[in-house]
């Protein structure tokens, strides 16, 4: 009978040491919790957010507050039920955050050149909001080309057949849309004077894309000198509240209205709102950060609706002017274009 006693207490401690490792032991998911949010218009450890030089910059009374994800990438069962049982949390396959041909090391390099790359871009939009747009310069000119003698290296190319050239990847578009021995009309600007061309344009060297015979690059002249200071974030999806936060900076108006705002959602050059992931944790962080409206990427919509939260009005949004537009309706009193789930 002792001899069976000690069996007995043995099987049960190995179950118990057995139960106690199925807990800590790793498990293959991660957990998405509310990350902290920053007014793109105030500081952040001591230093503004968004830094202007060579201008007056202007004091809003509200904020415009980017919304963050934090992901919990080491996982036991006790915290997985813990967040499967949370309303803030979500517990999601690992391999949704860190693809498995890839290590934690290089998701967090490629994080922070899509982070470099969404300030790049919400610098190019905010200015060209304010009225100083990308310009396609001739960088240099082929010696026997078809622009030899007509374009000049730093002519800025404004139109083709009186389309106009918003940027260099654009301005390829339109040259190639005729096939060569074409000729085309070519509107430029030398030295602040307007000018037009005449070009037949040329086959290319081993292919039959027709070439205007130039290398074009592309400026953003402007008397603003930009700077974002927060390196703590990774990822495109500030890119929005960050395009609004410089135009907001430089502008005398104030888009905030005295109200806070926070929002998400990548920029393209073009000033087009992507979606991001997160949506409903960052709904969670904003409303917690007395966010007032929420601006949603219009892909994220139908998501945003199925975790809405109380209180937190949401706008939905496409573009910047989108944005631009929400924001003016909505200090204005108004209710701005609300989220669908279309």
């Amino acid at each position: 009978m002792r001899r069976r006693g000690v069996t007995v207490i043995l099987g049960a401690l190995i179950t118990a040491l057995l139960a106690v490792g199925v807990m800590v032991a790793p498990l293959p998911y991660v957990v998405l919790k509310p990350g902290p949010t920053v007014n793109t218009l105030g500081s952040d450890n001591g230093a503004q957010v968004i830094q202007v030089t060579n201008a007056k910059t202007s004091t809003s009374t509200g904020q415009l507050r980017l919304t963050t994800v934090n992901v919990q990438s080491q996982v036991e069962l006790v915290w997985a039920i813990s967040s499967w049982f949370s309303r803030k949390d979500a517990v999601v396959p690992r391999d949704l955050i860190y693809p498995p041909d890839q290590t934690e090391q290089q998701v967090e390099q490629q994080n922070a050149q899509e982070w470099t790359q969404s300030q790049e871009s919400a610098v190019t939009v905010a200015l060209t909001k304010l009225g100083y747009p990308v310009q396609s310069y001739v960088k240099s000119v082929t010696p026997g080309g078809a622009a030899t003698g007509q374009l000049q290296v730093n002519d800025v190319i404004t139109a083709v057949d009186g389309t106009k050239v918003t940027e260099p990847d654009q301005l390829i578009k339109l040259v190639q849309a005729k096939p060569a021995g074409t000729t085309r009309t070519i509107t430029y600007t030398r030295a602040g004077k307007t000018g037009t061309a005449k070009i037949t344009t040329k086959k290319d060297a081993g292919s039959d894309a027709p070439r205007l015979g130039v290398s074009i690059d592309g400026k953003q002249p402007s008397p603003y000198d930009v700077k974002i200071d927060l390196n703590k974030i990774g990822g495109p999806s500030a890119g929005l509240m960050f395009t609004l936060g410089i135009i907001d900076k430089i502008e005398p108006e104030d888009l905030t209205g005295g109200k806070i705002i926070a929002g998400t959602g990548t920029i393209d050059d073009d000033g087009n709102v992507g979606p991001i992931g997160g949506i409903p944790q960052k709904l969670v962080g904003a409303k917690d950060a007395g966010a007032q409206i929420f601006l949603v990427p219009k892909d994220n919509c139908a998501e945003a609706l199925k975790n809405a939260v109380p209180g937190l009005p949401m706008a939905r949004v496409a573009t910047v002017d989108d944005a631009l537009t929400a924001l003016k309706t909505f200090t204005s009193g108004g209710t701005p274009k609300p989220c669908s789930a279309a």
